[in-house]
């Protein structure tokens, strides 16, 4: 799997061409936008040199303005397109058409179901998903998403590929809307949105806690491992007390729906659950970013 093909050139798809770049891969990428081809090598470059790894990694990163060009000698396709679900089935159906017979096909979504994706590929024994995080060059882990159809075989190549290249793959056996860490992240974060709308506490507060409790062990101590560590009888005796009072409410919280007919729509409008001035978004932008290389740097990645 020598010859690597990104469909995207935005935010994930450097990202994730990068990645096999400085593994010493061939990378050619395709995208309608004109600009982001053009700023495609100079993005890379930027991130090597700031990560202080090799920046002519970025000249096996090749620009491609045709999508036939860009797969045809493929080893891999991942799609890093938009979240839409009729734009990633017709892409596919392309895709299928373009790469080679032995080219694994693989789409990026964060949430998509990957057998709806993949639901007009007549050779879904190849297709998957392959749920990369944001940014895909600092991110460890990586979801490999078997459909019904995936051959369980292809699934391994493409999890023992992804451990080549540095990633830290995860295997999700079962198909489901937002895989495993969206599945986990966004039940906190239900959670979390519960507590600001019932004036238990208010969003600086909640998020204060994530961070100075639990939030510090996460690195090194996963949530079921912190089951075994406490007991399972206290785990679930905390679960009898707790559960009952957690947030059931069925579909988004209807507090988002009141801050966004509010126009407070996050950091693009100054304010969300919080207030944000233009230096407080690039100083947590920045701390955010230097967190993520300072794990990397301690973990030798």
């Amino acid at each position: 799997m020598q010859h690597i093909s990104v469909i995207g050139a935005g935010l994930m798809g450097h990202g994730i061409a990068q990645v096999f770049a400085l593994a010493g891969r061939i990378v050619r990428v395709y995208d309608p936008d004109q600009k982001a081809l053009m700023s495609l090598r100079e993005r890379i470059e930027r991130n090597l040199k700031d990560l202080k790894q090799d920046v002519n990694a970025a000249t096996r990163v090749f620009p491609s303005e045709d999508l036939g060009e860009c797969v045809s000698g493929a080893d891999v396709v991942f799609e890093a397109g938009p979240e839409n679900l009729a734009f990633k089935q017709r892409l596919f159906v392309q895709l299928e058409q373009l790469a080679p017979p032995h080219a694994l096909l693989a789409s990026n979504t964060s949430v998509i179901p990957i057998t709806e994706i993949m639901r007009n590929v007549g050779t879904g024994h190849r297709a998957m998903g392959t749920h990369w995080w944001n940014p895909p060059y600092l991110v460890p882990l990586v979801e490999v998403i078997k459909t019904p159809h995936t051959d369980p075989r292809l699934a391994q190549d493409m999890f023992n590929l992804l451990a080549e290249v540095g990633k830290t793959p995860a295997m999700v056996e079962k198909d489901i809307p937002g895989f495993i860490g969206n599945r986990l992240q966004h039940a906190l974060w239900r959670e979390a949105i519960a507590l600001v709308a019932s004036g238990v506490c208010d969003a600086e507060t909640v998020d204060t806690v994530v961070k100075a409790s639990f939030g510090r062990r996460l690195p090194v101590l996963g949530p079921l491992e912190n089951a075994d560590l406490v007991g399972i009888e206290l785990t679930q005796a905390i679960h009898q007390t707790v559960l009952p009072f957690i947030d059931h409410t069925p579909g988004p919280s209807p507090y988002l729906q009141r801050l966004i007919d509010d126009g407070r729509l996050g950091m693009k409008s100054g304010e969300g659950f919080r207030t944000w001035t233009p230096e407080q978004q690039d100083e947590l932008r920045a701390k955010v970013l230097s967190h993520l290389k300072a794990m990397n740097v301690a973990e030798g990645r």
